[in-house]
């Protein structure tokens, strides 16, 4: 399906520009008369500040008494409550050279009374009152505060609309979609693998948006909505991605969580101007990451409503998938790992009308996503990539991937020239468990705890037929784990058999078994044994109906009604009696596979106590090793002594050569 055509790099279109790839307009940055008028109000604020601040000196009505008795006042201005004046030259000469000109007298009309008529007369000074400013007042308390927030309008609010630079709060309402166009390097369906299912089904999307008259010819209309399921890490993004790459159309991607901000009505907004710029880009995809955000079940619950910032968001939504004419080429692809709490309005015919389920990959899937990320590493030729893919079980494609990149980091860090299986084999370990604590100081009594016990595991592993085969085994602690059994399935399960669940829980109880058997005690390094065992036993007896007591009925929570928001999961659908009778089914289970796995390392209790010393000498066997020691031959291998005393060596002669 990969498009062989080559093609010219054409730079990806911007929500803002047109169909025929021209340039949007520059904006304008001519000042309109408003900017003009708020240019004139902080000039004649600054003026007026100016004006109020000026050098004027504050004198007592004695000292203007005794300035007025000496002639040394030119002229004054009689207010309310002051009297303004400025000196004459006899007055500025008498009081230095740095003295003001102005000064204000502040006095009492009722304390003055008629001493200042009076003095007036007596003197030459010219005098008269001061005129009450009523536009002046009214400036300052209602015209200027009125100004100050007429700008502050047009600077957050107006200027935003216009396209002006920093959109400041209207930027909420723009979408924070990011595109992708033909100028980069696309992904196709040659860089997704393990999916092949999926990749059919969407292959007629890809045709429909390289040739849309092909299925016009005939009526038929192509699904407007995609909806990606599956588990996390699976690929449901890089799929969406490798539609657009395959198609050779731009690719809207934006998450569900961009949408909604403490603004309400903000989401809507953005649906909105996302879906404009699409159909202005058109043909062109819409990917929806973590659709499930915004697109949960509507109805009542604790926090909820018809107004809440979500349901908006929703509800634009729909209306925009369904605002699509049939000539629109436009494709709404949404990816989530929650379907089950999605509204039934999303995904019904006409809006997500096609769901396809992305699930883990298989074995054969496995293999090829190793394949595909093994081309940018160099691979040592020790490499099993397949034998790599065995021991990976329900593992998704973003682990297989971290499994290749941890494998070359750990190959370079020890200066390899490329990566060996025992580098993959650890950065798989590293990935699904953590990465080995060598350098924690164990106690010899924990110790030995710890190797009966993954003894006891390894011994039911290997001689039960039912049960997976042994992959390796290890005392290393590796994350919360003291040591750990690995098995390397076969084949991957899409149904688990009674025969199987036993096995498991007999293989979970072998450690605790060996702990009472030759360490005489038990210790909390059955923790995770005991809840595997436990979970295993519930869904055989609530889910799967393996208990002939009981029969063919389901007792586990409906899955539905636990997912409206007024039905709690806690409650349960059976009687105190039905309770009592899967307790002791649970219980007759567990206590069954715990007497077989008890006989059967009472009958190879040798077997086992070669497998723990050979554990506490070499910390690590393989199923080789545990075979050998089985049929009785005694293991001849380097231990981890010496293999680090030979590391130690090779880097002293590395340093004396370079000497």
């Amino acid at each position: 399906m990969s498009n062989s055509k080559s093609k010219k790099p054409v730079r990806p279109r911007s929500g803002s520009e047109l169909r025929g790839g021209k340039k949007p307009p520059l904006p304008s940055y001519r000042r309109g008369p408003l900017s003009w008028l708020l240019i004139a109000m902080v000039v004649i604020t600054a003026m007026m500040m100016l004006q109020q601040f000026r050098s004027i000196e504050n004198i007592d009505y004695d000292d203007f008494e005794r300035h007025l008795k000496n002639n040394e006042i030119e002229s004054i201005e009689i207010g309310e409550t002051h009297i303004t004046g400025k000196f004459n030259q006899q007055g500025i000469a008498a009081r230095g050279e740095k003295a003001s000109v102005s000064f204000v007298v502040d006095y009492n009309p009722d304390v003055v009374g008629d001493r200042l008529p009076t003095k007036l007369a007596e003197s030459e000074v010219k005098w008269k009152f001061a005129k009450q400013r009523i536009w002046l007042a009214m400036l300052l308390s209602w015209v200027l505060p009125m100004l100050v927030l007429l700008g502050i309008f047009y600077f957050f609010f107006l200027r935003p609309m216009r396209g002006g630079a920093g959109g400041m709060l209207m930027s909420f309402g723009r979408s924070k979609h990011r595109v992708q166009g033909k100028d980069k390097d696309p992904v196709t369906f040659n860089d997704v693998a393990g999916i092949e299912e999926a990749k059919e089904e969407v292959a007629e999307i890809i045709e429909f948006l390289k040739n849309p008259k092909k299925f016009q010819r005939l009526g038929g209309r192509i699904p407007r909505g995609v909806l990606l399921m599956g588990p996390p890490g699976c690929g449901k993004t890089l799929l969406a991605k490798a539609i657009a790459g395959q198609a050779d159309v731009p690719f809207f991607s934006i998450s569900g969580s961009d949408f909604v901000e403490m603004f309400v009505g903000v989401g809507a907004s953005r649906v909105r101007d996302l879906f404009k710029q699409a159909k202005e880009n058109s043909p062109c995809i819409i990917f929806l990451d973590e659709v499930d955000a915004i697109g949960r079940k509507r109805g009542p619950s604790f926090a909820g409503g018809g107004h809440d910032e979500r349901e908006q968001t929703l509800n634009a939504i729909l209306v925009e998938m369904d605002g699509f004419d049939t000539n629109d080429q436009v494709i709404v692809i949404a990816a989530t790992n929650r379907a089950d709490i999605l509204d039934q309005a999303l995904i019904r015919p006409g809006r997500f009308d096609r769901q396809i389920f992305v699930p883990l990959p298989d074995l054969k899937g496995r293999v090829d996503i190793l394949n595909v990320h093994a081309k940018v590493v160099k691979l040592g030729p020790d490499a099993n990539l397949e034998r790599l893919g065995r021991g990976t079980p329900m593992f998704s494609g973003a682990d297989l991937a971290a499994i290749i990149n941890e494998a070359a980091l750990a190959a370079t860090m020890a200066n390899k020239d490329h990566i060996e299986m025992a580098d993959l084999e650890e950065a798989r370990d590293k990935v699904r468990w953590g990465r080995a604590r060598k350098s924690r100081v164990i106690d010899k009594m924990e110790k030995e705890i710890t190797a009966y016990h993954e003894a006891g595991h390894t011994l039911v592993q290997s001689l039960l037929k039912d049960a997976d085969p042994l992959h390796k085994v290890s005392i290393i602690p590796r994350g919360p784990m003291g040591g750990a059994t690995f098995a390397l399935p076969e084949k991957d399960r899409t149904i688990f058999t009674r025969r199987y669940c036993i096995a498991l829980l007999q293989v979970c109880f072998g450690g605790r078994i060996a702990e009472e058997m030759f360490c005489d005690d038990i210790s909390s390094g059955a923790e995770s044994d005991i809840q595997q065992a436990t979970h295993i036993a519930k869904q055989m007896i609530l889910t799967w109906g393996m208990s002939d007591e009981l029969g063919l009925i389901s007792y586990g929570p409906d899955s539905k009604l636990t997912d409206m928001a007024y039905v709690l999961p806690s409650e349960k659908e059976y009687s105190e009696k039905t309770a009592e009778a899967i307790d002791g089914e649970i219980k007759k289970i567990v206590d069954e596979a715990y007497k077989k796995s008890k006989e059967l390392i009472e009958s190879n209790k040798d077997i086992l106590e070669q497998i723990a010393k050979a554990l506490l000498k070499y910390e690590t066997l393989d199923a080789d090793d545990v075979e050998l020691i089985i049929k009785g031959v005694e293991l001849d291998k380097p231990t981890v002594g010496d293999l680090l005393a030979a590391e130690q060596a090779k880097d002293e002669k590395k340093s004396k050569t370079k000497n």
